[in-house]
């Protein structure tokens, strides 16, 4: 156990929008010294010069500096940091190689969820191109195809039709657009309803839940266009009561946590549910598991969280969020608009130089960068597809939607290069009553 009351450093591993957001959140806690970032962005300051993927040089450093390291992205998870840190009896917050299997491989966590009779919608795994294209032409339904490991987001396609599903089989397994990630596939039934993202913090026997939110995944409005890592998030969603969150932990994160210790990998870390609330019946499904915190649901969530972060952080490492207050969480909404680079997600321009970013911050409007590059002297260029998260808060989720968008028409790069929805927090019709939700 680290020593309660003691100033901390912190190493947040990791480069975007969710992890400057982490960065910020925690930086705020009387109980942390210094925030160190690798590799960082052109937002965060303390950014270390160290590949991100050279573990040794990472261990290295935290022990050196005394830090507690907290993992935000998906891919070094899956490829073990946490157990290599563990190994050297280093303070880490994530899951291990076997814990994170829950979001590296689809496959792996549809039949966890099979067995454990966690709702979900209906499945079948190919290895086969061929195969999969004879499952698919035998289907009357609309199908999910999904690559069964890590894509960015990227690697889930909701189609429509046959010659949809189709073609995204071509693009995951004959083209292998994500090398091997689409090796196999997943196809599922499409379901329908209201979506959520649900997200506790784990410390392998118990959790502390994070207030609900919602993620917008395609890349243009109205739901429209290809699925992204996120375009935007709000907090909190529209009619999920607590009559959904107390059937969502019931069904779904209780028997989670339970069944990865009964297969002797207790999960520590972010655990975040994807969620399809079935209207008619009010009934809670799981789209997928993510072994980390969500990219851009987190900035949504922490401008919103009245505690402080890190003592939950910490317990999750000790093992002692049995002992924790439930989190407390401003009566105010918030919404999270990403700023991507024109063309995303496919090819974009980067070493655009930003104009018009804040010159300090605000009380309600947070700008946590992502995609970003610090140029000498003080010039910020994009570097990736998502590149800014601007954040605010407000009364309701219409006031916090228009401080949002008014901060970003003041910034631009490029010629027209910027691109954003405009819809992030707009009403999605709602539900009635008697569905459930209000």
């Amino acid at each position: 156990m680290g020593p309660v009351g003691r100033e901390k450093n912190l190493l947040i591993i990791g480069s975007g929008g969710r992890e400057h957001a982490l960065g910020w959140k925690l930086g705020q806690s009387t109980r942390v010294k210094s925030v160190f970032f690798c590799p960082g962005n052109g937002g965060t300051e303390n950014n270390i010069l160290i590949d991100d993927s050279d573990v040794d040089k990472l261990i290295k450093f935290a022990a050196e500096n005394e830090c507690d390291t907290i993992v935000g992205p998906e891919i070094p998870l899956g490829k073990g940091i946490v157990d290599q840190f563990l190994s050297r009896g280093l303070r880490i917050f994530g899951p291990k190689k076997a814990a994170a299997k829950l979001e590296y491989s689809k496959a792996f966590s549809k039949n966890f969820m099979k067995n454990l009779g966690i709702r979900t919608a209906p499945f079948a795994v190919f290895s086969s191109y061929k195969d999969a294209k004879d499952y698919v032409r035998a289907q009357n339904n609309e199908l999910v195809v999904k690559a069964d490991g890590l894509a960015a987001g990227k690697g889930v396609f909701v189609c429509e039709t046959q010659t949809q599903a189709i073609k995204a089989l071509q693009i995951l397994m004959f083209d292998k657009r994500f090398e091997d990630s689409g090796r196999k596939v997943i196809i599922e039934k499409k379901l329908s309803g209201q979506e959520a993202s649900y997200i506790v913090i784990c410390d392998g026997n118990t959790f502390v839940p994070f207030a609900v939110s919602k993620d917008h995944k395609r890349v243009y409005d109205d739901d429209k266009g290809p699925n992204t890592g996120g375009m935007g998030s709000y907090s909190p969603v529209e009619g999920f009561d607590k009559n959904m969150e107390r059937e969502v932990i019931k069904s779904i994160i209780q028997p989670t946590i339970t069944g990865m210790k009964r297969l002797d990998s207790p999960f520590t870390g972010f655990l975040y549910v994807g969620l399809m609330i079935d209207k008619e019946n009010a009934i809670p499904y799981v789209l997928e598991f993510n072994t980390r915190m969500g990219d851009p649901e987190c900035q949504s969530l922490l401008v919103r969280m009245d505690s402080d972060l890190y003592p939950y952080i910490e317990a999750g490492i000790d093992k002692r969020l049995h002992a924790m207050p439930p989190i407390r969480w401003k009566t105010q909404s918030s919404v999270c608009v990403v700023m991507a680079s024109k063309g995303y997600p496919g090819k974009y321009r980067k070493g655009q130089e930003i104009f018009g970013l804040p010159s300090r911050a605000t009380e309600n409007v947070a700008i946590f960068h992502a995609g970003t590059k610090k140029e000498l002297p003080n010039r910020i260029v994009t570097a990736g597809g998502r590149v800014l998260c601007v954040s605010a808060t407000g009364q309701n989720l219409d006031a916090a939607r228009k401080k949002a968008y008014a901060t970003i028409r003041r910034i631009r790069w490029g010629h027209e290069e910027e691109h954003y929805r405009r819809d992030i927090g707009k009403p999605s019709g709602g539900v009635s009553k008697k569905d459930g939700f209000a």
